[in-house]
């Protein structure tokens, strides 16, 4: 059918023609309410946009000489975020001579992650990036 003709039909319907696939040939078109199409299509999103979780990356910042109950409380708080199905950066910032001893806090970092296991998987071990050492945990997916 042609164009004109195709245009004419959709006018006499009070409605419009809208392309579907134009790179084929010939087009294909089809008469439909835009408004209400368009509309439909809106409201979709929004629906599909209300049930999505956006996952944030939370930090906890950790110290080489950190006593017992602050790791616990810091473990309680990554323990915290992970359950809310958030990932945790894990950061330790290493000040004037503690540079000399990275292999405390891979230890730390180890001692954390194991703290945190039933909740959380490492998604990226302890590396040590200039003054910081960074580790990434991320939640165990339920399914």
């Amino acid at each position: 059918m042609s164009a004109r003709d195709a245009n004419a039909i959709a006018a006499q319907k009070n409605m419009d023609l809208v392309k579907i696939a134009p790179r084929a040939k010939p087009p294909v078109c089809k008469i439909m309410d835009y408004g209400k199409f368009r509309f439909e299509q809106q409201k979709k999103e929004k629906e599909a946009r209300k049930k999505q979780h956006v996952i944030e990356i939370k930090e906890v910042q950790l110290s080489l000489n950190i006593d017992t109950h602050d790791f616990e409380t810091k473990v309680k708080n990554a323990i915290r975020f992970l359950t809310a199905a958030n990932k945790v950066k894990v950061a330790i910032r290493f000040r004037g001579r503690e540079m000399a001893r990275p292999e405390r806090g891979i230890e730390l970092m180890e001692k954390f992650a194991e703290s945190c296991s039933e909740v959380s998987s490492v998604e990226k071990p302890a590396k040590l990036e200039g003054r910081q050492m960074l580790m990434f945990l991320a939640p165990i997916s339920k399914k």
